[in-house]
Formats: C-alpha cells, structure tokens, sequence
C-alpha cells in the first residue's frame, strides 16, 4: 500500500505520539542502538547463507554448499542456527519423493515473521517502508518533511510518525530501522546535512529511540548503490558508479560488492559546472543542481512563463503538446547526460547506474541523456543502464540500510533485538 499524508506531522511530545503496545515500550526503555550502515555484501558464513537463501531459495543444503563455497558441516551449522533465529524455514513440502536415508529438506527466507522499517528523509518529502527480508516494499506512506527550527525535533518526529506505521502490522516482529538521508554521516549515525542546515544531529539515536529498534543510517546516494546490490549480487564482482538526480544530485561507487564511503563524507557534485544552458538556470549561477534539480527546474518554468507549481504538472504539459515544458526537461536530461559523461571518464567504471526521478518520471527524454553522453564520453560503449528499482528509489535505499545488518551479521544483529 502507499499513500500521501498532507497533515502536518504530530509534535514528538504529542500524546498521540506516546501510545504504544506493551512490548515496544518496554524496547524504547533500553539505550537505543545505532550504527553506519556497513553498504556491502558480507562474507561471513551466516550472511553468505542467508543471501543465498535469498537469491535461490527454496535451496537445499547441498547446492548452497556450492553456490558459497562453504564445506557441507558449515553450511548445515549456519542452516541450524539460522532455523532456531527464524530468519529461514524449512520446505518439507519440496522433499523429493523417494529418497533413501536422510531426507533432503530444501530451505529459503522466512518472508512471514519479520518486518524492517525503512526511512528516507528527503528535502521536501520524507518517504517511510516496511520491509520484508526479501527487501520488498510491504508498505508505504510518504509525508512532508517536518519544518521546525530544531533539527532533532524534525527527526524525532519523523521517527514518532514512523513508529505508528510500524505499528501497523500487529504479529510482525520488527527487527530493524534504517535511515537513508543526504549529507554526511558519522559514527552512530550523526549527520551533517548542509542543505537542511544541519550540523551534528543525532539522527541515528533520535531515530532509535522513536521506534525502539536498532537503526542503521547511511547516506542517501550510497544506500541507492546499496539497493542495486541487494537486487541483483551476481553482478558484485563488477564496479559500478551509481549517478542520482532528483531535487540533490550525487555519485556512489561500488567495488566488488562494497559501496566505497569516503572517510570525509560522499562526494559533493551539486557545485558541478554544467556549462551554458538556453531555459535552466535563470539566475546562470552555473552549478548543476542549480540548474537540474527539482527546484530549478521549475524556476526556469516560471521564468519561461509556464504556469505550472510541480514536477507532475510540467510533465503533463509537456506531454501534452506545451514545446517549451519539453524543452526544459529535454535540456534538464542533456545537462546531466554531460555530466554523467564526465564522471564517468573520472571513474571509469564498468557500468553506470542512473537512478532519481530526474531520469525516470520523463524517460520521453532518456535518449537525449543518450545522446549528450556519447557525444562529451570519450569511450563510446560504455554501459549506461536505469536504476531497476526507478520510482521506488527511495524506497529501496532506505530497505537497503534497514536491512543491512540484517544481511551482513544475521545472528548478531537478532542479538540487538528483543
């Protein structure tokens, strides 16, 4: 499910924020836990198995032995393990029929039990998901993101709005939060986020503490990368640089199956040049999320004199025969076709990943960011591919974070959990 709420979100210390069940008051009375997102595909022999329960399942023990590369005696002592935790069960009912001696029990995911809660705090809009250990959406709501002067009110309340759509699925244990978010993130998930004017909020703990879960938090363009990995981990061996555009612009890199974390925070490209522009960029401050973001966007509409308020309506208009509305989101695509060009000759990496609305809530001008590739990349085959996860790219990225200790310790994460 996913809806839109236009209410304003309830203060933290409102007396709806404060009703809970039994159990999950007694998990926010515990010091909340919070982490950064590790971002990658583990190697222990709990997550190789579980990833392969996931990827493969229903899988029997003989066949994960091969696919991990682990001895037979591991992989049944990690299936034990992982049988008593819940997070895999067995398929009796796929027991070949006539076999002789111990029987073959194939195992996959357990979809059924768990739930983690996924958030991505945009700039105008905050998006907030269920997931289950599969990493699919089981429900969704998106809401303003809070306006008040302190950050840790902001994050508190979203943190209360997400601990009352957790609470939704009674009989689902929920194992973990996960923040995705842009900015810098820091040890136990502090963030500096300079477009939001944020500078050392403890958003991991704040977070924590509303929904009584441990929570991981990562940034948004990383935990995008993150996602892509998590659909398909056949492709790990491989680098990849993940390029976002929606109301922020950004850049993730992936090597062998790890989201690379500069130690000083993402890599910043809304300062990028974009070089001249006919309709974006009115104000010609040359930058490129000046010139492509969201907001920018629809600058140059107003300055061109379309009487459009949103994203959705210059679209429509565009595609309703309005020259000028296509003209702006044709120029929007080839200013970043550019840049993604010249990124992509700094890296050089095997495939490029394009993910963010900026790409596909208009693929009517996918070509032209095509074109404008071919014609600044000075390597003419380069694999350019659209995000799978394309309008669900929020969504993902923050299921991503919340899944991540999930996926990297199993066991230990459960341990964090009542």
């Amino acid at each position: 499910m996913t809806s839109t709420l236009d209410r304003r979100i309830p203060a933290p210390n409102a007396p709806a924020d404060l009703t809970v069940r039994p159990a999950r008051a007694a998990r926010r009375a515990a010091a909340p836990h919070a982490e950064v997102a590790g971002l990658h595909l583990s190697t222990k022999a709990a997550a190789l198995v579980l990833r392969t329960a996931r990827v493969s399942g229903p899988v029997f023990r003989d066949d994960a032995a091969a696919a991990t590369g682990l001895s037979i005696s591991t992989v049944n002592r990690q299936v034990s393990a992982l049988l008593r935790a819940g997070l895999i069960r067995e398929r009796a009912d796929l027991t070949p029929p006539g076999a002789v001696g111990r029987p073959r029990v194939p195992f996959e995911i357990n979809t059924g039990d768990f739930l983690t809660v996924g958030i991505h705090i945009g700039y105008r809009t905050t998006s907030i998901t269920t997931h289950d250990l599969q990493h699919r959406v089981v429900g969704a709501i998106s809401i303003p993101t809070p306006q008040a002067a302190d950050p840790a009110q902001i994050v508190s309340a979203i943190g209360a709005s997400a601990r009352r759509f957790a609470d939704r699925w009674v009989g689902k244990r929920l194992l973990w939060g996960g923040v995705a978010i842009g900015g810098r993130v820091g040890d136990k998930g502090v963030v500096d986020h300079p477009r939001l004017g944020w500078t050392g909020v403890r958003v991991g703990e704040l977070i924590a503490a509303e929904l009584g879960l441990p929570v991981s938090v990562a940034s948004h363009v990383e935990a995008m990368a993150a996602a892509e990995l998590v659909v398909n981990p056949a492709e790990s061996s491989q680098n990849f640089l993940y390029f976002y555009a929606r109301e922020m612009a950004g850049i993730a890199f992936s090597v062998d199956g790890t989201v690379h974390t500069p130690a000083a925070g993402p890599p910043t490209i809304g300062h990028f040049p974009t070089g001249p522009t006919r309709l974006l960029d009115p104000n010609s401050t040359g930058r490129l999320e000046d010139a492509v973001g969201d907001s920018g966007v629809l600058e140059a509409a107003a300055a061109a004199g379309l009487n459009v308020t949103s994203l959705d309506e210059l679209r429509a208009a565009a595609r309703t025969g309005d020259t000028v509305a296509h003209e702006i989101l044709a120029e929007r695509a080839e200013v970043l076709g550019r840049t993604v060009a010249l990124m992509s000759d700094i890296f050089n990496p095997d495939h490029v990943i394009l993910g963010g609305q900026a790409f596909t809530d208009y693929p009517e001008a996918l070509p032209v960011v095509s074109k404008a590739l071919r014609a600044t990349s000075v390597i003419n085959n380069r694999d350019v591919r659209v995000a799978r996860s394309a309008i669900t790219v929020q969504q993902k990225a923050a299921g991503a974070v919340a899944l991540d200790a999930i996926y990297s310790d199993p066991l230990d994460a459960l341990s964090h959990t009542a």
